[in-house]
């Protein structure tokens, strides 16, 4: 079994305990759901966006603890400040140390940035979760879904207007995209065992929709990765673990942005 397996069966036994405990209509209920999600795939396209989507995560399968004493609030609203164009807030708490309570924490902190729920979506019911805390898209991960169930969970994520992120990381998975798919990202991380290779996003450019937006994921570290993807057709640069690894992660990612311009 390998980690990505681990984490999706681990995955399965939450979303049927959550279902257990609140429905969807009670989901519902939240006031998020009353609020027109921002978009990232127009913010990705803005006229001299930077292009950093800024991560919060406290942990991970393959570093163990990398930041336990990081507050939502004071690092994502430094990184708003510091110009990144969206959020990536991590709601698997098992593996990554997240939370929805950190997703709604940035979302109320940052009204009008775009914020992605990060997390391993398997079910329709997932998606609502997503809309009841806050986050105005989705992450899809292609390794775990059948082109039939990536498109259900695109056409729920519609129905909520939430936008759609697919990550992928080999080439038969390009396959399962979708006309619903606003962004598509390639991640650099083999999820199966984790290491990590940012000419991954290079090669699969090649073989992605013209005309979709694209971002590059995971072991993005330098001003020079962003520049080089930039230059292979990425509008997108997910960066987590540089920015949170920090004893300050929003001066890290402000001195970084500082650079960048």
């Amino acid at each position: 079994m390998t980690i990505l397996d681990e984490i999706n069966a681990n995955k399965r036994r939450e979303v049927a305990a959550a279902k257990e405990k609140i429905s969807i209509d009670e989901l519902k209920l939240s006031p998020f759901f009353k609020r027109t999600s921002n978009s990232l795939k127009a913010a990705l396209q803005a006229k001299g966006a930077s292009g950093v989507i800024a991560e919060f995560k406290t942990k991970s399968p393959s570093r163990g603890m990398i930041n336990a004493n990081a507050e939502v609030t004071e690092v994502t609203s430094a990184y708003v400040a510091a110009g990144v164009s969206g959020l990536s807030v991590l709601t698997d708490h098992p593996y990554f140390g997240g939370s929805f309570e950190n997703l709604a924490k940035a979302r109320f902190a940052n009204p009008q940035t775009p914020i992605l729920r990060k997390d391993f979506m398997l079910d329709p019911y997932q998606v609502y979760e997503a809309k009841a805390h806050g986050a105005d898209l989705i992450l899809l991960i292609a390794a775990s879904l059948s082109k039939e169930e990536l498109l259900r969970l695109s056409e729920t994520a519609k129905e909520l207007g939430l936008e759609v992120l697919v990550e992928v990381h080999a080439e038969e998975e390009v396959d399962k995209l979708n006309p619903l798919v606003d962004l598509v990202g390639v991640n650099n991380r083999n999820l199966k065992t984790f290491e990590v290779d940012v000419e991954t996003s290079v090669r699969l450019s090649k073989q992605l929709p013209s005309d979709m937006v694209r971002i590059s994921e995971s072991g993005l570290s330098s001003i020079e990765n962003i520049h080089y993807l930039r230059s292979a057709g990425f509008d997108g640069f997910l960066m987590g673990e540089n920015f949170m690894k920090t004893e300050d992660p929003g001066k890290t990612c402000t001195e970084f942005m500082r650079n960048l311009r």
